[in-house]
């Protein structure tokens, strides 16, 4: 089967020897994705709501270069520094995915790459040939 690799042009890609999205088959899978804008910055300072409609921004991005949609998404995987922050991720979350409902999982993690970060969020989604 063939791959298809998506960059977001995250400068963190090459030298961790990663893609934002990858699609192989009909599945494609996107990497844990932070609010990340495009100077490189951090986007959403201190605030869970802003990041996480930021990373999916970004993921929707990858997922529609790699011939998907966010409507084929199956599994989602918030991940948070803080647990109880978890109801501004699930708003914005609810705003894009209120309709298609994947399966969702919120995670707390002991911290991420960049201090500045608050959520991290990966996506599965399964598309038609």
């Amino acid at each position: 089967m063939d791959r298809k690799n998506i960059s977001s042009g995250s400068p963190m890609e090459e030298p961790i020897g990663f893609s934002r999205a990858s699609r192989v088959g009909n599945v494609i899978a996107v990497a844990g994705t932070a609010a990340i804008g495009p100077d490189g910055q951090t986007v959403g300072i201190n605030n869970v709501y802003e990041q996480t409609k930021y990373c999916i921004e970004i993921m929707k991005k990858a997922i529609e270069e790699a011939g998907g949609s966010l409507q084929n998404v199956v599994r989602t995987r918030i991940m948070l520094l803080d647990i109880s922050t978890w109801k501004e991720a699930a708003k914005a979350h609810g705003e894009f995915f209120s309709d298609i409902r994947p399966a969702c999982t919120f995670f707390a993690v002991k911290g991420f790459i960049n201090k500045d970060w608050l959520v991290e969020i990966e996506a599965d989604c399964v598309v038609s040939e």
